[in-house]
């Protein structure tokens, strides 16, 4: 049967019941009006209830603290702090570390102009509003300006900038232009993983264990990739001895869908390289292709701000926990988003099911059209 934690009150009652039914039965026979007597005792401001119901409370601090215990000890309800040990536990990341996955520090490069011949040092600190990067390399001026390769100081997704940020050197430099532009989008920043994801991750580990590479296998090791948030294998789609690996990031390149980028996909194919069978003939990691997938809302009601953002917000988070690349997205499924919107009342639907054009195809977003 199910346990419950008795509540306080219980607690005290079932102490009290015990220290009569005790004084009950160590005394002699004879003496039973004494004993009755005696347990009346526990009653008021008696000595006997000021130490039962002490004794109560310190039994029921314990009790609340196994149960407590209790969740910790399993996965799917252990808070930070136990989730990340199941995680040490049963987890091994691309970088070596174990169980959650660490934020990682952005990456690009800069254009820095100045006076020809002028040396940028290495270690020299440009920051944006938000974050400080660093420069990598020594590197000398140019007629044109210099691409200079700079890291982010903090780790995230923040330091994840776009062709064009404006930077600017904390100290200035003789002969250096104090603004620096970057020329690349910057990759790599990653917040720390959630414990919603590590623990997805560990609760997949322990319900399929590894298997010298089997299907599930690519999938996790994928999956233990600094940013990776989804990942798909698909055996002998290109002939016999072969793997296909799909994945995504949802988080680090949310700008692009969650479409990952030539750097990404290389970086997590020699990743996997290292821990693959060698018996598997070819494996190959490509990115998904998006395929937007377009709907039509009618008589929504009430139709304010609000509610479409609601839409959209459902919609999205039902893209990302059911699509999968291939697969037809269904009517049924743009229904259900839309039924956990609250305070939508009512809405026509405009939505055939759509099947991908091949595997290689993964359903996103495209417009939702509201029309009267």
């Amino acid at each position: 049967m199910p346990w419950t934690t008795p509540s306080l009150r219980d607690v005290r009652a079932m102490t009290r019941d015990a220290i009569a039914a005790t004084m009950a039965t160590v005394i002699v026979p004879k003496q039973r009006i004494l004993a009755a007597l005696n347990a009346a005792a526990t009653l008021g401001n008696s000595m006997l209830r000021v130490l039962s119901d002490a004794t109560s409370g310190l039994a029921h601090l314990v009790l609340r603290y196994i149960d407590w215990l209790a969740k910790q000890l399993m996965p799917d309800t252990a808070e930070t702090e136990w989730l990340d040990r199941h995680g040490q536990i049963w987890l091994t990341n691309s970088d070596g570390t174990l169980g959650r996955k660490a934020a990682e520090f952005a990456t690009g490069t800069v254009t820095v102009t100045g006076t020809q011949g002028t040396v940028v040092p290495a270690a020299a600190q440009l920051s944006t509003t938000d974050i400080s990067f660093e420069t990598l390399t020594q590197v000398s001026i140019s007629a044109s300006g210099s691409s200079v390769p700079v890291r982010a100081l903090d780790p995230g997704a923040i330091g994840n900038l776009v062709v064009g940020d404006v930077l600017q050197f904390e100290v200035v430099v003789d002969g250096i232009d104090n603004t620096a532009i970057a020329n690349n989008d910057f990759h790599g920043g990653a917040d720390t993983e959630t414990d919603d994801d590590l623990r997805a991750r560990v609760l997949e580990r322990i319900q399929q264990p590894p298997m010298g590479g089997s299907q599930e296998d690519y999938v996790r090791w994928a999956l233990s990739f600094g940013g990776v948030t989804r990942a798909w294998a698909y055996p002998l789609e290109l002939g016999p001895g072969t793997v296909v690996i799909r994945f995504m990031m949802d988080i680090l390149r949310a700008d692009n869908y969650g479409i990952p980028t030539a750097e990404d996909v290389l970086a997590v194919a020699q990743w996997i390289d290292k821990v693959r069978p060698v018996a598997v003939k070819d494996i190959f990691v490509v990115a998904p292709i998006p395929y937007p997938i377009n709907f039509t809302l009618r008589s929504v009601v009430p139709d304010t701000t609000a509610i479409r953002a609601g839409i959209e917000s459902s919609v999205r988070h039902m893209f990302l926990t059911q699509a999968i690349p291939g697969e037809t997205l269904h009517r049924s499924s743009l229904d259900e988003a839309l039924s956990q919107v609250v305070g939508l009342n009512t809405y026509e639907l405009t939505f055939t099911s759509t099947p991908m054009p091949d595997n290689g195809h993964l359903p996103i977003l495209g417009s939702i059209i509201y029309a009267p």
